[in-house]
Parts: C-alpha cells; structure tokens; sequence
C-alpha cells in the first residue's frame, strides 16, 4: 500500500522510528535468547516468540503470570544474554542512508528495549545516534501504551499529531495510533503479512526525505 496513501503527500515536524524490526533486524538474536528462555519454561517457542515483539521483556513476563516466576529478574537475565548476542543484527535496508538524510533534531528513537541493548544493537548495525532517545526504562507502560511517543514527541518540541511514527509490530502500531500520529509499517521482518491501513514499506531503498515548509519534512520517493 504504498502508490496514493494520504502520507505521501503530507510533512511532519518530526520522524519517530521504533528499533527493532524497524530501523534493525535481530530477529535472529532475539529468538535465540527467547527460544531458549520458552524451553526452560516449558513453553511452546512456535506459539511463544509471536507475542513478544515490540512490547517490554517485562511486560511479555508478567503477561504469562507464571508462578515463582519475577517478570523484572527475568527481563534482567534475558537482557545479559542479549547484550552479549550481537551476531546477525543488520540494518534494515536504506535505514542508515534515510536516517542520515534527517535534519538533527527532526527524527527520534523509540524502542521498547533497555537503553544499553539499543545502544549495542545500533553499534551492531551502524545505525546513527539520534539526539532523542526513548527507552523502555523510562516508561511506566510500554507499548501499546501510547506513553513512549508522546514522550518522544515532547522531548523533540512537537506535537505527537504532527509526526509520523515507523514500526512494524502491533504493539507498536496501536501505540502510534494512540498518540495521534500517523503510522507507516515496515514489513521486512514480517514472516506472516497482517492486514492493515497505514502506509506499508517494505524497507527504504528508494525513499528519501524532503525538506518541505515551515521547517517540515515529508516522506518521498
């Protein structure tokens, strides 16, 4: 869905990209630390691993509610094993060349993951630095609560109905929809396709950003 979708003709005040599955991929690394994590558990990680992206370890935790279980001593353990599991993370494709073609200060990141492991993950795939960076330890509710976006929206000065948000998982969509920002879907680590309204990419080879008016920027191709 990509050639008359109203996005294309609009501009924003800012970009605000989730990470993983987004702007990354370390669909292998997270796997691997979570298969092994289900097994021990005694879950079934084919059914398991579909629930846990884009929301706070955590939080998918403290959703099984199993007994003897502490969701926050568990997301730590899984945190070291992933922080020292880099291997296979990449960019998603022309997500370093878009991002590099940002006005400082109109872009931002907002990832449901601890802020070393995003750091390690970025490092991992040459993905920039942004001058805003919200993480899951700074939220109360994770996705898809809206409270990351309209933070980062409010960290970067704008109005979180002025910005277009990327993500690619349900949690994450639901959470730019409830800040009131526009939502565009990236499906490169989408094994199974889900139906939905917004702006489909499959990566951005071919996109770029114009500087539009009053200081805005617009997503082209």
């Amino acid at each position: 869905m990509t050639a008359s979708h109203p996005v294309l003709g609009k501009s924003y005040d800012a970009f605000l990209f989730d990470m993983d599955g987004t702007l990354l991929n370390s669909i292998s690394v997270v796997e691997r630390v979570w298969t092994g994590w289900a097994l021990r558990h005694g879950l079934v990680p084919e059914v398991f691993l579909k629930t846990i992206h884009g929301v706070r370890a955590s939080d998918v935790i403290r959703q099984l509610a199993l007994p003897g279980v502490d969701p926050m001593r568990e997301a730590h353990e899984l945190l070291l094993e992933e922080m020292e599991d880099v291997d296979g993370i990449i960019e998603i494709p022309g997500a370093i060349a878009l991002l590099n073609s940002i006005p400082s200060g109109k872009w931002a990141i907002v990832t449901s993951a601890p802020a070393e492991l995003a750091k390690r993950r970025m490092a991992a795939a040459g993905i920039p630095t942004p001058t805003v960076m919200v993480t899951g330890e700074e939220v109360s509710a994770g996705k898809p609560s809206p409270e990351c976006y309209l933070l980062g929206a409010r960290h970067l000065g704008v109005d979180p109905s002025k910005c277009l948000v990327f993500e690619d998982a349900v949690a994450g969509i639901l959470a730019g929809e409830a800040a009131g920002a526009d939502v565009a879907v990236i499906t490169a680590t989408h094994a199974t396709p889900f139906e939905t309204p917004h702006l489909s990419l499959e990566n951005y080879h071919g996109w770029h950003v114009d500087a539009a008016k009053d200081d805005r920027i617009a997503l082209a191709r």
